[in-house]
């Protein structure tokens, strides 16, 4: 509500839709005022408006969809936790008592495991534990705020088993839906391009756009850079060569990400 007033009283003074829109990044990123920018130098606002209504949708939309796909999983591991440290805790140490009256020679995996109960209940043992998850979160969060770091991490995001494939298809759906809207709004590609790299939220394949964007400065296409970068496909990159040649790269865009925002689903 306030950042509408503001905006109201910012086009009353003069000001275009755009600038206003500028004063308030924590609600409208660089991708909408970029967009916005177009359809104002285009005459074309409400169609640009329905654009981004159909960006932000279509974007809200799978990630609510990722979401709740994963709340079983969770639950269901978290229940399986929960389930072994009562084990551990509780009923391990019942049947060591049992076993230590009868005077057996166990077999090694349970006495490993009546080891592991008994060093769980010393006290100790839960502050190194502790201390051990702290340094980890804070080595964790030094090193993701770092580029190199960053650049890593989402690396290391993209190889995981089963779940880099779904990060790679979701990032290509954003990449592909926000640069298509973009050049269909009427942005330049190069400065499309430059928008789609700061909210694509994943350097690895920031730093693809980054390259792409220098090869274009030199007069190269968008999909022949784009070949020597991994977590594009070959389909992507075809797809976006029919479209620079066909000179419908929006559309060829628009589809892709329809056809990766389907796979995800």
């Amino acid at each position: 509500k306030s950042a509408l007033e503001e905006m109201s009283a910012s086009v009353e003074s003069g000001s275009t839709f755009s600038e206003a829109l500028q004063k308030r990044p924590e609600i409208f990123s660089k991708l909408f005022v970029n967009m916005v920018k177009a359809g104002e130098a285009a005459g074309v606002m409400d169609v640009v408006l329905l654009r981004l209504a159909d960006f932000y949708e279509k974007s809200h939309k799978i990630r609510a969809k990722v979401k709740s796909a994963l709340i079983y999983p969770v639950i269901v591991v978290c229940a399986a936790i929960g389930v072994l440290f009562f084990l551990v805790l509780f009923i391990i140490p019942k049947f060591a008592e049992m076993f230590k009256d009868m005077d057996l020679a166990l077999p090694t995996p349970t006495r490993i495991l009546i080891g592991i109960t008994n060093l769980m209940l010393q006290w100790y043992t839960w502050v190194v534990a502790a201390g051990v998850i702290a340094a980890l979160v804070t080595l964790f969060i030094a090193i993701s705020r770092t580029p190199a770091g960053r650049y890593r991490l989402d690396k290391i995001k993209l190889d995981f088993p089963l779940f880099g494939v779904l990060v790679q298809k979701v990032g290509i759906a954003r990449f592909a839906r926000t640069l298509g809207t973009l050049v269909s709004s009427g942005v330049p590609l190069l400065k499309a391009l430059t928008i789609v790299r700061d909210v694509i939220g994943n350097e690895v394949i920031s730093t693809a756009i980054a390259n792409v964007s220098e090869s274009i400065r030199e007069g190269e296409s968008i999909a022949g850079p784009l070949k020597q970068h991994k977590v594009f496909t070959p389909m992507v990159i075809n797809m976006i060569d029919v479209g620079e040649e066909t000179g419908r790269l929006d559309e060829m865009l628009i589809k892709i990400a329809d056809t990766y925002d389907e796979d995800v689903d």
